[in-house]
Formats: C-alpha cells, structure tokens, sequence
C-alpha cells in the first residue's frame, strides 16, 4: 500500500525536479529554461514548473540580471558543504545600514568578517544570493571578498568572471579604531557593473562609513 498522500505521479514529479537540478549543475550558472528544456528533452511547460517550485524552494536561485538560474544554497547543503556555524544576530543598527544600501544600490551587497579563521559571511543579501556559494569557500582566494582579506584590506578589491561569467564582485575594507580589517563589504553584481560601479560605489562607501563604529 502506497504511503497516504503519495499520488502516482508524484515520484515521476521528484525525478524529473532532481534531472532539472542536475542539468543545472552541468551546465553551470546562467543556464536557461530552454536550456534545461532541450538538455532532458522535456515540455517547456514542465520544466518552466518545475524551476518555479525549486527557485521558491532554493534549491535554484535566479540570477541577478533575470537571465538564467544557478543551484541555490539547499544543493549545497545537501552536499555536505554548509556554510559556518552561524554567529550572533547582527545589532539593529548595523541591519538598517544593510537595508539602506541595498535598497540604493539594488545588487547584491553582502557582509563578512574576518577573524583568525579567515573570512566568515555574516550577513547574505536574501535578495541575491551568492551565485557558487561552494566555490567561494573552496577557492577564497579567488573572490573580492578573500583577495582583499589576503591584501591586508587594501582596497577596493574587484573580481569579473572568476566563479560566473559575466558577474563579479567588488569589496570594500570595514576598518576598527586602530584602523585594523575587521569587515568587508561586497557588491555582487553583472561585470559592467563591478568594472565601473559609479553611483554605487558612493552609496558603499557611505555604508562602510556608518558601519565602522558599530563593527569596530
């Protein structure tokens, strides 16, 4: 006897969700519907479903510039690879400067610390997750956010297309009273917009103002 609830569809239904998942992990981050459509020869319909439910679930994320999709945090957890144990909630004080400069900069703008353990995210824009999460903790030396930490917090510090064409990143130094690195903070966005960040960098650097006294 069937378990209560389990329709006989529904285990074709979570094989072609996980064949969708895999096809995006071989083609990599920006792989389209249609893409995955034509890979495993399935309805455009089906597919574009499919996606719909794993975006909302997180197991997909859609890129910042609406043009494809790339596997979301849940897939890596899955695989064993989950991000650090999480530290203290971040002061009030300290989410409001998030907020505003997200909601200026409208990209992804992503904090972390750095400690005697390295660099440690703590606090993920929930609007633009980072694109290889797994990546970036396999090689952080190849992100803005480890490259600066590596320079001893001489920046800004860009990357273009070391984890996702067309996409990178741009960190800037959060320095304590003794002028020590103590945070970065990073917008991830499309490359034209880490190679000349205009107005955004503005809005960064007002945040990385406001937020020295209350990390430092």
């Amino acid at each position: 006897m069937s378990e209560p609830g389990l329709r006989a569809r529904q285990p074709k239904a979570i094989q072609n969700a996980l064949a969708v998942l895999e096809a995006a992990a071989h083609a990599g981050p920006g792989v389209t519907a249609q893409q995955i459509s034509e890979a495993l020869g399935m309805p455009r319909a089906t597919t574009y479903r499919l996606i719909t439910l794993l975006v909302e679930d997180e197991y997909l994320v859609r890129l910042p510039d609406l043009r494809g999709f790339a596997l979301g945090h849940k897939v890596a957890d899955l695989a064993g690879v989950s991000p650090a144990p999480a530290l203290a909630p971040l002061p009030r004080a300290v989410r409001s400067v998030l907020a505003d400069v997200r909601s200026a900069v409208r990209a992804g703008v992503h904090l972390a610390r750095y400690d005697a353990a390295g660099v440690r995210d703590i606090d993920v824009d929930p609007d633009f997750p980072l694109l290889d999460e797994a990546a970036l903790r396999a090689t952080p030396g190849s992100s803005a956010m480890g490259r600066l930490h590596a320079e001893g917090g001489l920046g800004p510090v860009h990357q273009v297309g070391s984890f996702t064409a067309g996409f990178g990143c741009l960190a800037l130094p959060v320095r304590g009273e003794r002028g020590e690195l103590v945070a970065g903070l990073t917008l991830s966005a499309p490359a034209a917009r880490v190679s000349s960040p205009g107005d955004a960098l503005v809005h960064l650097r007002r945040a990385v103002t406001r937020l020295e006294p209350l990390l430092g």
